[in-house]
């Protein structure tokens, strides 16, 4: 009796293999391609992840207002606490974007990493560089 496997037996072999592969692939793909809610084409792209405590850099989005004096607040909608005024012209530091109160038909708020974690409307931010990622 020969100790080799056969022919059929190393095919079945390579194929459970290449099978096993190609599901892990799969499994992977999907979770690399779709990072956020709503992959809006329109945002330039987001890297996913919540910025706690992982590899981001908090701050690598800025961006800069464009309002005359734009309320940034507590919470990602008008009736929040105002924490601080930013002006036109002023370059900020966004660590995310999120869904909120619709502000001239725009939905989405930076999440400020300027030191007071404040939210300002995307509507009156102009991205400078790449879009934040969701938070």
């Amino acid at each position: 009796m020969s100790t080799h496997p056969s022919r059929a037996a190393v095919r079945r072999l390579a194929i459970t293999a290449a099978a096993g592969a190609l599901a892990a692939a799969a499994a992977v793909a999907p979770a690399a391609a779709h990072d956020g809610p709503g992959d809006d084409p329109g945002t330039g792209g987001h890297s996913g992840g919540n910025g706690r405590g992982g590899h981001h850099d908090p701050g690598r989005y800025k961006g800069v207002v464009t309002a005359d004096r734009l309320a940034l607040r507590s919470a990602p909608d008008r009736g929040s606490q105002v924490i601080r005024y930013a002006h036109r012209g002023e370059t900020v530091s966004i660590d995310c974007k999120a869904g909120g109160d619709s502000v001239q038909g725009n939905p989405l708020w930076y999440l400020l990493a300027d030191g007071t974690w404040a939210w300002g409307s995307a509507r009156h931010i102009d991205n400078i560089g790449p879009a934040p990622r969701w938070c």
